[in-house]
């Protein structure tokens, strides 16, 4: 009987040891578990925050240089009443037609202070011209070929074409680069405009 319950407490023991050493190592498992796992964890995020701290600089970077918003000179080209290039039916179109082109660094001088001196002889400057009337006089100079343009682009398409904003955009298109060929380059084409356009 004494050795009945020797070899049991050694049974007993043995098991004891055994279920000491499996929570050692599975201890021992999961210490390491979660260490590799906090240093993946901790390079991943910290590649993902510097790529978007990467990403917004550039962001910011391209809205300071591309998207700051050109203005021009808006030059009315007045009404046009078109056929357009139907063939089942007659179609009329009614648009009125702006450009807004570059404006050039001599177009708005910055005033000079008068000069000193004198003693209120000689005779006084002449007052500046007004710009916007010089430049609407230097484009009036182009303005019946850019209406020509016009003309022909739109009376070119159809009522189907013209209906969706895509086709409109596209006749945009073409008439910015048909009146940028007429301006040799002096100015450019930054938007057209329609302001009525109504198909009948």
């Amino acid at each position: 009987m004494a050795n009945e319950h020797e070899t049991e407490g050694s049974k007993g023991s043995d098991i004891n040891k055994f279920l000491i050493i499996i929570l050692a190592a599975m201890v021992l498992l999961f210490v390491v578990f979660a260490g590799v796992n906090y240093l993946v964890v901790d390079n991943l995020v910290s590649q993902k925050i510097s790529k978007l701290n990467v990403s917004q600089e550039e962001i910011d970077e391209s809205e300071e240089e591309g998207d700051e918003i050109q203005r021009g000179i808006v030059i009315d080209l007045g009404d046009f009443i078109l056929n357009l290039c139907d063939e089942n039916q007659k179609k009329y179109l009614k648009a009125n037609v702006a450009i807004e082109v570059t404006q050039k660094e001599t177009d708005f001088p910055k005033e000079e202070a008068p000069a000193k001196g004198g003693h209120g002889h000689g005779e006084a400057a002449p007052a500046p011209a007004n710009p916007m009337e010089t430049i609407q006089n230097e484009m009036n100079q182009f303005k019946p070929a850019i209406r020509d343009a016009v003309i022909t682009n739109l009376s070119s398409k159809t009522s189907a074409e013209l209906a969706t904003a895509a086709g409109k955009e596209l006749a945009k298109e073409q008439i910015s680069n048909d009146i940028n060929a007429i301006l040799g380059g002096e100015r450019e084409v930054l938007r057209v405009s329609f302001g009525q356009f109504i198909i009948q």
